[in-house]
């Protein structure tokens, strides 16, 4: 925000911010780290407060159930999947509280109905709030198995025509690498990379299908560390954060 109050204008006007449910679960690995919840929230919320731009999350469930582990031990992978999309619902739910308790007004969306916690996915009503300047949270994936959240997020973000997709991290890992960081000494981080090689390369960012919608609907991925604080707000600001694919 300028001296004078008025808000800043960002690199894109409307963002999705896309975190993985692991994000929420801290160094326990498992369930919803309270601290780690209000670290995102109070990011989500300066970026309001200094840029005049609109906010939509997507959440993933990992730190409460992961479909393709469901498969892995035998079950049934739709019924797994469903049972996922269930668990991004808790974290939209977790996230909402926490935003609001800042001052932060917030919609939860689902796409599988439960009128009684959260709106149904509805378009047109989720580009309102964001216009009114409400945050709204996208629950429950796409509403079908064998789709992941990034997926998800993807859908949702030309859905509401955002300017970007920001895909954060929780691992310490900055961007999209050559190689396994973690791993390989030798991996190199790349400042920009097209979709067309994060696909042929198999480079580690989003998921093919994610990928795929993005590039056909020439929407911008960045791949960033949601972990230390004001990366969302130096994106918006025009700086080099993470890995842009494009």
């Amino acid at each position: 925000m300028t001296t004078d109050g008025i808000k800043r204008s960002g690199r894109w006007d409307r963002i999705v911010l896309k975190l993985s449910g692991e994000a929420f679960a801290g160094e326990a690995g498992y369930g919803i780290d309270g601290e780690i919840a209000a670290q995102i929230a109070t990011e989500i919320v300066k970026v309001r407060a200094e840029f005049d731009v609109d906010v939509a999350v997507v959440v993933g469930g990992g730190n409460i159930w992961r479909g393709m582990t469901g498969a892995g031990a035998g079950m049934d992978r739709a019924q797994a999947d469903y049972m996922g999309m269930l668990a991004t619902v808790i974290n939209a739910l977790a996230l909402q509280d926490t935003l609001e308790r800042l001052n932060q007004p917030t919609r939860v969306q689902t796409a599988i109905g439960m009128a009684q916690v959260a709106e149904p996915y509805i378009r047109r009503r989720a580009i309102r709030h964001l216009e009114k300047g409400r945050v709204v949270i996208f629950a429950a994936g796409t509403g079908n198995p064998f789709f992941t959240t990034d997926t998800a997020a993807a859908l949702r973000a030309v859905e509401v025509e955002a300017g970007v997709l920001l895909k954060g991290t929780h691992s310490g890992t900055d961007g999209i690498y050559t190689a396994d960081p973690r791993t390989d000494p030798n991996a190199e981080r790349l400042d920009e990379v097209q979709y067309l090689d994060v696909l042929s390369q198999g480079l580690r960012a989003m998921d093919s299908t994610a990928v795929s919608l993005c590039m056909d609907n020439k929407l911008p991925i960045v791949v960033f560390d949601l972990m230390k604080p004001g990366n969302v707000s130096a994106i918006l600001d025009g700086q080099l954060i993470g890995t842009l694919v494009s």
